[in-house]
């Protein structure tokens, strides 16, 4: 009998435990990275997103111990390297990035009150990192998941990914939204989840794009991601002064976000915003339309009208939001171009990174074949392809 992706995975990294720390380990937890649909610069603007966890993942295989030297051992597959720190005393390591995300979400469990067990791990993931698909989100709900049940404390789903971006902002330094630790949390299979980022109030939306020969494929452009940081926070601030500005023009009163201002009422006094905030403003206040739009899609059956809104939102990244770059806009209207592709569009922070199309199934062997080789030509980029699904979110494979 052939096993699957995921029973191989379990049983190779179970093989590494009992390798390096000898015997088998208790639990093994599992958690997915994320692509986002539709909704992209929404989330710090109190808006809507539509994400789906895929079937791509973090594990790890633990085991608690009864160290005398009260040390946590932690070994890596991927990178094939090996970490150790004492349980009471959880410090950021200088050198070695990895660790640090498990060692986050410790902490956050530290300074909540709770003592730290000690214990061994493996981890192993097959996110690929660097192209924006959350691997960073996976590996820390899976460690909350593991310590949620280690400790016994019963966290709810909600709060273990609150736990996780916790550690994302406070420990590793990054200022992320809440979505990529929520839907590694609490994905379905065969559906998106839509985050009201305010409230965080969700809704499954099923998509059953397999049950109709469809297909989620991203594509990592090759176009390294360069002035993020800079260019990530220009953008909150625009949007931020975008708020203060629209309240003076609406005479609204006090308006908690973009996310409070309807299309048709920014577009009757856009002109009278400087080009720059015009533009940022135009992009958040639509982007939120075109989720409730891509839902109400969804739910009526008509994955036509949802991939038009795909295309609607790459334009308003390109053209409002200026996040795309040229190699992105090439293999996006290459991909559009193709019939039967429902839509494409950049997806993630932007400047680089990668597309997300909705295509055929039995589409993808030409699109490899045919498709990316020209892109790669005409931009010198090498492309990397991902056909996924949509998965659940973080589970045990095993909790014994």
């Amino acid at each position: 009998m052939t096993l699957s992706i995921q029973e191989t995975r379990f049983a190779d990294i179970e093989r590494i435990f009992d390798e390096k720390f000898v015997g088998k380990p208790t639990h093994v937890v599992r958690a997915p990275g994320r692509v986002n649909l539709i909704g992209d610069h929404t989330d710090y603007n109190e808006g809507y997103v539509l994400p789906v966890a895929i079937d791509r993942e973090m594990m790890i295989a633990a085991r608690i111990t009864e160290n005398s030297d009260g040390m946590i051992e932690l070994y890596s597959k991927d990178y094939g390297e090996a970490d150790s720190f004492p349980a009471t005393d959880i410090q950021p390591h200088p050198n070695t990035d990895w660790t640090n995300y498990l060692r986050g979400v410790l902490k956050m469990f530290q300074n909540a009150g709770h003592s730290i067990p000690t214990f061994q791990a493996v981890l192993s993931g097959d996110v690929p990192q660097g192209a924006g698909l959350s691997s960073s989100a996976a590996f820390e709900v899976a460690v909350a998941r593991l310590m949620n049940e280690f400790l016994n404390i019963g966290l709810t789903d909600t709060e273990i990914a609150l736990i996780a971006q916790k550690a994302e902002n406070e420990f590793i330094g990054v200022q992320c939204g809440i979505m990529d630790q929520f839907i590694s949390a609490l994905g379905e299979a065969e559906s998106a989840l839509m985050i009201d980022c305010r409230t965080l109030d969700f809704k499954t939306v099923p998509l059953r794009l397999s049950d109709r020969g469809y297909c989620i494929v991203i594509t990592n452009s090759g176009v390294r991601r360069g002035l993020v940081d800079s260019a990530y926070n220009e953008r909150r601030q625009s949007c931020h002064q975008g708020v203060k500005e629209l309240e003076r023009l609406l005479n609204r009163g006090e308006l908690s976000s973009l996310r409070d201002v309807r299309l048709d009422e920014f577009i009757a006094v856009s002109s009278r915003l400087p080009v720059i905030l015009s533009k940022r403003c135009h992009h958040v206040i639509s982007e939120n339309e075109r989720v409730l739009l891509a839902v109400a899609a969804l739910e009526n059956d008509d994955l036509e009208d949802f991939g038009h809104l795909l295309n609607a939102s790459h334009e308003s990244l390109k053209t409002y939001f200026e996040v795309s770059c040229p190699e992105i806009d090439i293999l996006v209207e290459m991909t559009q171009e193709q019939p039967g592709v429902l839509g494409s569009r950049i997806t993630g922070g932007g400047f680089g990174g990668c597309t997300v199309t909705l295509m055929p199934q039995d589409m993808v062997d030409s699109y490899r074949r045919e498709i990316i080789p020209v892109y790669e030509r005409k931009t010198g980029c090498r492309a990397d392809v991902y056909v996924c699904v949509a998965s659940d979110g973080a589970s045990f494979l095993k909790k014994s």
